[in-house]
């Protein structure tokens, strides 16, 4: 019995105080909030080319038409009329079109809330499209406002 009134006398005297060490913790958490830069980053800046009003000349190559719209949906301008398209199916559509129009440029216009990533898959499909051409002519647009 005497063993264990020793024992429960010695837990008592062994409480180590922590409010320095709190203290201390949170002054270095200040410390780090305040000396902390923040930097914001920015997604794609392309070099995108000024609007223009005028219209082609009559005899102009036709280009192939790519639109996204804002919620990331991928539009096809075809003689008919605009066609909804899947990401996947970019590509061959892109190769499909480049067989009635050899000559023509892919352009991409694109919503200025369209995600990044669907943009580059679009763009990477447009430039695969073209096979081996080291400069595909793909080009971004901004948006008609």
């Amino acid at each position: 019995m005497s063993r264990r009134k020793k024992h429960q006398s010695g837990d008592e005297g062994s409480e180590i105080d922590l409010t320095p060490m709190l203290d201390v913790v949170f002054i270095m958490l200040i410390f780090f909030i305040v000396t902390a830069s923040f930097v914001k980053e920015t997604g794609i800046n392309p070099n995108v080319p000024e609007p223009n009003d005028n219209p082609p000349p009559p005899d102009a190559p036709q280009n192939i038409l790519i639109r996204i719209s804002g919620d990331n949906q991928i539009w096809l301008l075809e003689k008919e009329g605009e066609r909804r398209v899947d990401t996947r199916a970019v590509r061959s559509n892109i190769e499909r079109m480049r067989a009635e129009l050899p000559k023509a440029s892919v352009i991409i216009q694109v919503d200025s809330k369209t995600n990044t990533g669907t943009y580059v898959a679009v763009a990477d499909a447009a430039r695969e499209a073209f096979g081996n051409n080291p400069n595909p002519p793909v080009v971004l647009v901004p948006p008609k406002k």
